[in-house]
């Protein structure tokens, strides 16, 4: 019988600081296989094995495509790949985006759920916004454990909040906290796994293919919309996962609901400023045409052209007054701390 000794993890901003506790008070002689995303930029060199390993509990690397799954050791996502697994072996995918991030904690979740069932407990730390609560809600439809940080001591409370509020974890815990916790999970038993729900399984999939996927596994799952996909422009489906709507395109890119409202956020706000420097070269254009026909004698036509100008600088100045509100200015960071 396997015991509960496959570990996930996803963090984001503030996860440094949460993992190096986490894994500072867990003992050596506990050595599951444990598996890390923590959100980073694409263009980022990542060092973070580098600074697990110097905690000293288990050996962490960045793993390659298809390399076997080395058992106490921590693998860990590197920068603009999802890390997925597979019973023998990981995954490294530069697939489509899931809430707006690569790496991102639900693909991983919902892998090690379809690989290991029951055997699996997934952490959420310290981060912003909600990733990590689809796939912990994966992870425990196959029987694994859900745990979240304390949101209250969270250095970002916005993903174990999510995952808190929207019921997706057995435990809520202090990261002082977790690590007899996780000592006593991987001394347990595993139940048996329950079947792979469908849904999982096709989500799964979509990560592990990169950009080939079919529209036929995104109808598999959701439903149709008449909304847009904010990354590529194509057509939504969503997703009715438990109590929680989220929304998957064509290609593969993934939304849950909070990165959904932040992705269309910032692309009102793009297109806002878009339209505002394209006022302002009207104006300018408006101006330059009015003096040329003044110079010619042709005040009529300049006349008009002034109007227009008035007019463009008008629609400037009230696009300028939108984009200096405070909802539109925040930043994603200060909207979900």
């Amino acid at each position: 019988m396997d015991n509960r000794d496959i570990i996930v993890i996803g963090a984001s901003a503030g996860g440094l600081g949460a993992l190096t506790r986490l894994f500072g008070g867990m003992p050596r002689e506990c050595a599951p296989t444990v598996f890390v995303v923590v959100h980073i930029a694409p263009t980022a060199k990542s060092a973070l094995p580098q600074l697990l390993d110097r905690i000293g509990w288990l050996p962490a690397f960045h793993p390659t495509d298809e390399e076997p799954i080395r058992p106490g050791h921590i693998h860990v996502a590197p920068p603009d790949h999802h890390l997925l697994v597979h019973r023998d072996r990981v995954l490294i995918r530069r697939g489509p985006r899931e809430n707006r991030t690569r790496p991102a904690a639900d693909p991983l979740f919902r892998s090690a759920a379809v690989a290991f069932g029951s055997r699996v407990v997934g952490i959420v730390l310290s981060g912003t916004l909600d990733d990590g609560t689809s796939g912990l809600r994966a992870i425990r439809r196959c029987g694994g454990i859900g745990i979240a940080q304390d949101p209250e001591e969270a250095e970002w409370s916005g993903m174990p909040r999510s995952a808190v509020e929207r019921g997706e974890v057995d435990h809520v815990l202090p990261l002082d906290g977790m690590p007899a916790l996780l000592v006593r999970l991987a001394a347990e038993s595993a139940p048996p796994s329950p079947p792979v729900p469908l849904d999982i399984a096709t989500e799964a999939r979509i990560a592990e293919q990169e950009f080939t996927t079919m529209s036929d596994d995104t109808r598999a799952v959701g439903r149709p919309t008449t909304l847009s996909c904010p990354e590529c422009g194509g057509g939504l489906s969503e997703i009715q996962d438990g109590p929680v709507l989220r929304f998957r395109c064509q290609v593969g890119h993934a939304y849950s609901p909070d990165s959904m409202e932040e992705a269309q956020t910032e692309t009102m706000e793009k297109a806002l400023w878009v339209a505002l420097r394209t006022h302002e070269e009207r104006v300018e254009l408006f101006r330059r045409l009015a003096a040329h026909a003044r110079e010619r004698g042709q005040s009529q036509i300049a006349a008009n052209w002034d109007q227009q100008m008035q007019e463009a600088r008008q629609n400037a100045e009230l696009l300028r007054s939108v984009l200096s509100k405070p909802e539109v200015k925040r930043t994603s960071e200060q909207k979900k701390r």
